[in-house]
């Protein structure tokens, strides 16, 4: 038997189970071997799920069980899926993953403990749900030198936005909004000040670059501040105001790592992603420019992108995915305040967009003195 257990029962944990059940003639094709879902861990009691039955609560049962091929960690956050994850490698069974702070801050010493056991550590899901980017980075483009990656990676903040530009509501109205649509948590610290944002640049850096960039290094900025003025300002001018992951490749080798309100330009394809939608720009020395759009969330998106890589881990159960990163060091960034650009400023008394691209310590210069209520960079 090729089994499979779940470490979760939350939204995406459901979701996979249902895609599993519903999908199945078609995973089996895929995988080239018929997969049975066997377990699913929770502390939780599920009396009404269709799954209760296959519910336990001691991990120790999947990782003792031959028959367990593939554990799905669908726990989140850096505790108990920690544990987890790093016990189902070491008894040489794959893991696969939407845990983004989980693959952003070890994911190098779990793709480690994963090579030296013979097995698979993937995560498709953990940045943009549903939209394939991971795989693509590491196969399609994988004859490029990729210089730079950016996008939209949040969709709570960008339905926020999108209702800021369409309604003209305040950040407020618009959160409330989010919230009421369950698009935002009651607690949405993690989406609008920019920290989901930071963990899945961090990933896409740690892929395109080859070494580890620990979220703690990059400069995140979130969406708290954006004004129904500033979004009337940038309408007026050609532009809407998105909130970016960006990672550059400076010529020294060294990379410029932000999360940041912008100002896209109208005709931009980002400008055009809504609601809770992403996108994702990925810019090879052969390729040029390259867009990823899609679901950036949602039970079914994020679980078809589980499924994928559960049906990956089955079919390289004896060949390794070639997915790895080298350890990295602070010394490997750039301070993004030197990295240049044009800047919309907003002060009390004049709003205006920079004519000429500087960097953050040169427009703050020529500021010096001046109550600055909004400063953002210009995407150009």
């Amino acid at each position: 038997m090729y089994a499979v257990a779940i470490l979760g029962f939350g939204v995406v944990g459901s979701g996979v189970a249902e895609v599993l059940d519903k999908n199945a003639d078609r995973i089996t094709q895929g995988a080239s071997r018929e997969l049975s879902l066997k377990y699913i861990v929770d502390v939780r009691e599920f009396p009404d799920s269709p799954y209760k039955d296959l519910i336990i609560k001691d991990f120790s049962v999947v990782e003792n069980d031959p028959d367990v091929r593939v554990v799905v960690e669908t726990i989140g956050g850096v505790g108990v899926a920690q544990e987890f994850t790093r016990r189902a490698l070491a008894a040489g069974k794959s893991v696969v993953t939407s845990n983004k702070e989980l693959v952003a801050k070890f994911g190098c010493e779990l793709l480690q403990i994963a090579k030296d056991k013979g097995v698979n550590y993937l995560f498709e899901a953990s940045v943009g749900g549903g939209i394939p980017i991971l795989r693509p980075i590491t196969q399609c483009l994988a004859a490029n030198k990729i210089t730079e990656i950016y996008g939209i990676l949040n969709g709570t903040t960008n339905y926020i936005l999108t209702s800021m530009i369409k309604r003209g509501a305040s950040f407020d109205d618009a959160l409330a909004e989010a919230q009421a649509k369950g698009y935002a948590e009651a607690n949405p610290t993690s989406d609008v000040d920019g920290i989901d944002a930071c963990r899945k640049i961090s990933i896409l850096a740690d892929l395109s670059f080859g070494r580890h960039m620990d979220p703690d290094w990059v400069k995140t900025v979130g969406i708290r501040t954006v004004t129904a003025e500033d979004v009337s300002y940038a309408a007026e001018n050609g532009f809407k105001i998105k909130l970016l992951g960006r990672a550059v490749l400076n010529e020294d080798g060294r990379i410029f790592a932000y999360v940041a309100p912008h100002l896209v330009p109208e005709e931009n394809l980002l400008a055009g992603v809504e609601g809770v939608n992403n996108g994702i720009v990925v810019r090879g020395n052969a390729i040029g420019d390259v867009m990823f759009y899609g679901a950036g969330a949602g039970k079914l998106p994020t679980a078809s992108a589980v499924v994928a890589d559960v049906i990956d881990a089955a079919k390289h159960e004896h060949a390794r995915k070639l997915v790895s990163w080298d350890e990295g060091d602070v010394s490997m960034m750039r301070d993004s305040a030197e990295l240049e650009s044009r800047w919309y400023v907003r002060t009390g008394e004049k709003q205006y967009i920079t004519p000429s691209a500087q960097s953050k310590s040169s427009i703050d210069a020529s500021l010096a003195g001046v109550e600055v209520l909004t400063l953002f960079r210009v995407l150009d």
